[in-house]
């Protein structure tokens, strides 16, 4: 019955005052000694007095109301049977804690949360809105309200809302936002930006892919993992000054797209005092029981984990992916798995633990439309690009689906010398001294590697070999182009499967057959010799001997037949190796020669003087450059240039003098035969003039 009457006082206390808090109700309650009409009467003072208690003065104990309360409640005997009385309160009133409302306002493709007061108003909405949408407060309609239109001046409380609402804004006033501005904005969402990182330092570089979605802080914290700066230490040169926030998107900071050249420095600090480490110490360790975002490597309080504890911050932040000299394959494979889970989180492939001979025979070696391409992750954890590859592109959400859908995905650490040397044993024996070879030349910043494996009837084939060094779109793209290619082998063995079945079954019964009639003739040759050894005879009927004879050709002949079929395909394997090796020995001088271009454009790009204006006082030259597939870029240059200035921009767009030449029209000249040591002005090229691009034969 306690707990009955417990309970209704508690219903009926939210009910009257709105409190939802039970806590809170309690706590009203226990000030007001479980009295429910003072406890009311405390939220809710009535106009013309108070409700009326239940309970009588005797029921009070001790001095918590003063001493007052207890004479003006003895005076204050009942008069009536109204509810209501004029009476002084004869209980403290407890102050009401202000109710919270929430809003989630939508407008157009956004939503935003506002959180008030209900002693606010609908302005004080509009106005948070404002900041928020960047809207004139007095060109919104705000919408929605289960009352109908209501006025800015209405405050929220009269408006009897309930705790959580919905409403939306309209905005007839403003033209609606332009589709060629939102649709050029998708589109650098989408684009990838390639940001050439220079530590200041070590005076190393790092090309980082990042689509145009990433922030800036995202970028500054694969740095850190690069360069072991933390992200507060890093002093950065080259970004654009609209680049005024961490959170904004790469698309929206004003980057020049497709590469952007940026600096990156550690921020010298000045010498602190004991005491002041002592107390940043102090605030490191109360922060590190917060939120992870929050305690971001500890960069907000200006130390990192190598300054705390005087060893290297990647050791500690780091354990080792694999064992070294594990026995058994998967358990290297199982503690591979957490610690990638436990560094890049739970979205990521799903990892086949086990031997590699076991993921053989899990992807190729069952039926024809079940089996999968096999693809190897080998992992390198003092490689700069393994901690880029792995969380923004093996972790990335459609390329973990992609994998889980048509592969099986193997794992290996190369980090030890001792697991680099075993996988390379297995490579050896699986796959052929050739791939082997190449995984062994793989420089340490080439890694991590992914091998793309098709199972091919007697052999297994690498169909690619992609390194860390790529894009999640490009990543993709190579998945798909290799699985394109299984399909088209899937279907062929689907096709062959019913031939092969029936081949294999008239391969069993002819052993059985063969068996048994070389059984019965070792039988009737055992009886031949009891036989003539009764008979002292020691000669061997010509029958059995052309029998057995006959077997023994038989026998050569198949072996002669499977040691050609080994051969064969020894040679076609090898020559596919070979095939591929040199393919990608001449991916690699492509990539090689394209990125020495592109370094040598970016260059020339940024040696370039800056060019004149128009209203500039000094003589300039105008030029127009038609390009071989008709497009046309012009620029203004000094007219005491020298020709090889017009020669470095020609570069920089992607035509260098070595393998383009610069046309002039009157007269026809080829102006890349002139000395580029002569001004503008010296050649003939003033005030302007026309030229074509022209490839050299």
């Amino acid at each position: 019955m306690y707990w009955l009457f417990t309970e209704r006082k508690f219903s009926t206390i939210q009910a009257c005052t709105g409190i939802e808090n039970i806590d809170e109700a309690i706590t009203l309650l226990e000030q007001n000694n479980w009295d429910l009409v003072a406890a009311i009467n405390g939220v809710i003072p009535q106009e013309n007095g108070i409700l009326q208690s239940e309970y009588g003065v005797e029921t009070l104990h001790g001095p918590a109301y003063g001493p007052t309360s207890h004479s003006a409640a003895a005076s204050s005997a009942p008069s009536s049977s109204s509810a209501f009385r004029h009476v002084v309160p004869s209980r403290q009133i407890v102050e009401r804690q202000p109710r919270m409302l929430d809003f989630r306002v939508e407008y157009r493709d956004r939503n935003v949360d506002v959180v008030l007061e209900d002693s606010s108003t609908v302005g004080d909405i509009k106005r948070i809105l404002e900041n928020e949408l960047q809207i004139p407060a007095s060109k919104m309609l705000l919408k929605g309200w289960k009352t109908g239109d209501v006025d800015d001046s209405a405050v929220l409380k009269s408006l009897h809302l309930p705790k959580n609402n919905s409403l939306y804004v309209l905005t007839p006033d403003l033209p609606p936002p332009s589709s060629s501005h939102s649709g050029a904005l998708q589109e650098s969402l989408n684009q990838n930006f390639m940001l050439i990182v220079t530590h200041r330092e070590v005076q190393r570089e790092y090309n980082l892919n990042f689509s145009g979605s990433s922030t800036i802080q995202e970028v500054k914290r694969n740095v850190y993992d690069l360069t072991s700066i933390p992200v507060r230490h890093q002093l950065w040169e080259g970004w654009p000054s609209s680049a005024t926030d961490d959170s904004m998107t790469l698309a929206v900071s004003g980057l020049t797209f497709p590469c952007h050249r940026l600096t990156v420095g550690r921020r010298s600090s000045p010498v602190q005092t004991r005491e002041q480490s002592e107390e940043q110490c102090t605030d490191v360790h109360m922060v590190s029981d917060s939120d992870g975002d929050d305690f971001e490597d500890a960069t907000e309080f200006g130390v990192d984990d190598g300054e705390m504890f005087g060893v290297a911050s990647s050791a500690l932040r780091k354990s080792p992916m694999m064992p070294e000299n594990a026995e058994n394959e998967g358990d290297a494979l199982l503690q591979f798995t957490a610690e990638f889970s436990s560094r890049y989180g739970d979205c990521h492939p799903v990892y086949f633990i086990g031997s590699l001979e076991a993921a053989f025979q899990e992807a190729f070696y069952g039926k024809a439309r079940d089996r999968k391409l096999l693809a190897i992750y080998l992992h390198h954890d003092e490689s700069v690009l393994t901690n880029v590859f792995c969380s923004q592109m093996l972790c990335a959400e459609s390329i973990v689906s992609y994998l889980s859908q048509n592969f099986i995905t193997w794992a290996w650490d190369m980090t030890k010398e001792a697991n680099r040397a075993r996988f390379l044993t297995m490579c050896t024996r699986h796959f052929g001294s050739v791939v082997a070879q190449t995984i062994r030349t793989q420089k340490t910043d080439q890694f991590p590697l992914f091998l793309i494996i098709m199972g091919k009837r007697s052999s297994n084939e690498v169909l690619n070999v992609i390194q860390g060094n790529t894009t999640v779109d490009e990543l993709m793209m190579r998945l798909m182009a290799a699985m394109e290619i299984f399909s088209a082998q899937q279907q062929e063995d689907i096709k062959d499967e019913p031939f092969a079945h029936w081949c294999s079954e008239k391969y069993l019964l002819f052993l059985v057959i063969f068996s048994s009639s070389v059984l019965s003739s070792f039988t009737s040759q055992q009886n031949w010799s009891q036989r003539a050894v009764g008979n002292n005879t020691a000669q061997l009927p010509e029958t059995n001997q052309d029998e057995r004879e006959a077997r023994e050709n038989v026998k050569r002949e198949q072996d002669e037949a499977y040691r050609i079929s080994l051969e064969a395909d020894r040679a076609k394997r090898e020559a596919q190796e070979r095939e591929m090796a040199e393919q990608f020995r001449l991916e690699q001088i492509r990539k090689e020669q394209e990125e020495e271009r592109e370094a040598i454009r970016l260059s020339l790009e940024q040696s370039l003087p800056p060019e004149p204006k128009e209203e500039s006082t000094e003589s300039v030259s105008k030029l127009r450059i038609r390009t071989p597939s008709g497009e046309f870029f012009e620029r203004r240059f000094l007219a005491s240039s020298k020709l090889q200035v017009v020669f470095d921009f020609v570069a920089s767009k992607g035509y260098p003098w070595e393998e383009y030449k610069l046309l002039g029209t009157f007269p026809r000249r080829d102006v890349t035969q002139l000395d580029p040591n002569k001004s503008l002005l010296e050649v003939k090229l003033y005030p302007q003039e026309t030229l074509f691009l022209e490839a050299k034969e």
